[in-house]
């Protein structure tokens, strides 16, 4: 078991090593850059070292742009899990309150049902003006404590309904936040499974179309290969860019897992939907990659798109694999190019994957 001195000497080193790698590569001492060599002398982000020790092996520097890029991608959605426990532990603290405060009134109510009881045996037995004077003052002094008593009460739930109201955005935000790729600011794939099948409920029940788009990023692996993860990352976020861009009402974008992405389009026949696609594919190439660091020209980036179309009695994973055999149908048909069921090089495919 770790004590405090040595959790001390262990936290102390760790933090030496942050401001060492700081001085040595002359990054400004901010507290995200500290924190991202915090991090990377704990050894609990093992991506976050990987991308950092490559970068430096193949440009012997990182500039600030690039680090910048590494604390959004690799730390700020850590955060998720500690903002949940700190409005978690609000939300307790303020229920607590609000319950001590309950308790403490309705200790006040029976005192002043015991003084209206009291009174009223007075009140019975009272056999002079000077003694009803007295239970009169008594009671009147009792009635206007349970006033104030209950004006106390209502201020205080009115300000924990503000309050829990603000946790309850929190908590929103939070939730939001849970659901997005923190890369490319699309929903990520947990946000994609929930939508889809909202998505695919909702046609089968209006009996209204539906298309899904899958998307490839063609010869991803080589970007990463020849200049490094921060520029996939690039790569990434251009793609994630032009969806946004495209995407309008009800559509649904998400990054469904590594390169790949997904678009889904309610109320779009399948040749509309080829059109958004297309879009899409031809956005995405017009846009020249640079290298932020240096300003290079890396070339373009092309995509390959597979489009599938909602059916009777259609299930979520039927839509999805049909779009996905389109897409593997683009990529063996040249790459950077749309392909959808009605095509026959998506019956090619099917017939190849099922021999």
């Amino acid at each position: 078991m770790v004590n405090a001195l040595d959790e001390h000497e262990r936290t102390i080193g760790f933090g030496e090593f942050a401001l060492g790698q700081i001085r040595a590569l002359r990054h400004s001492a901010n507290p995200r850059n500290y924190e991202i060599w915090y991090v990377y002398a704990t050894g609990y982000n093992t991506q976050l070292n990987e991308i950092l020790n490559e970068t430096i092996a193949r440009n012997g520097e990182l500039s600030q742009a690039e680090l910048d890029q590494l604390y959004e991608s690799y730390l700020t959605h850590l955060k998720t899990s500690d903002r949940i426990d700190k409005v978690g532990a609000r939300v307790v603290g303020e229920i607590d309150d609000l319950v001590g405060t309950i308790s403490d009134a309705l200790g006040r109510t029976a005192s002043y049902d015991a003084s209206l009881a009291g009174a009223d045996q007075k009140l019975a037995s009272a056999t002079s003006r000077e003694q009803l004077v007295d239970i009169i003052e008594a009671l009147a002094h009792s009635t206007k404590q349970m006033r104030e008593t209950n004006r106390m009460l209502e201020q205080r739930l009115t300000l924990s309904k503000d309050e829990i109201s603000g946790l309850q955005q929190s908590l929103e935000a939070i939730r939001a936040e849970s659901l997005t790729d923190p890369l490319t600011g699309l929903g990520n794939r947990k946000y994609f499974d929930r939508m889809i099948e909202m998505a695919v409920e909702g046609g089968l029940t209006s009996n209204q179309p539906l298309s899904l788009l899958m998307f490839d990023i063609d010869h991803f692996k080589s970007f990463n290969d020849s200049f490094g993860h921060l520029t996939g990352d690039q790569v990434l976020r251009l793609v994630g860019m032009s969806l946004k861009n495209a995407i309008k009402g009800q559509d649904i974008a998400a990054r469904y897992g590594g390169e790949e992405f997904a678009v889904v389009l309610p109320n779009t026949p399948l040749r509309q939907a080829l059109t958004v696609a297309d879009q899409i594919r031809r956005a995405v190439t017009a846009r020249e990659l640079k290298k932020k660091s240096t300003g290079e020209i890396l070339g373009r980036v092309t995509i390959s798109v597979g489009v599938s179309m909602l059916r009777p009695g259609d299930v979520t994973d039927a839509l999805i694999e049909r779009a996905d055999a389109c897409l593997y149908a683009a990529k063996r048909s040249g790459r950077n190019r749309v392909i959808c069921e009605s095509d026959p090089e998506f019956a090619a495919a099917t017939r190849g994957q099922v021999a």
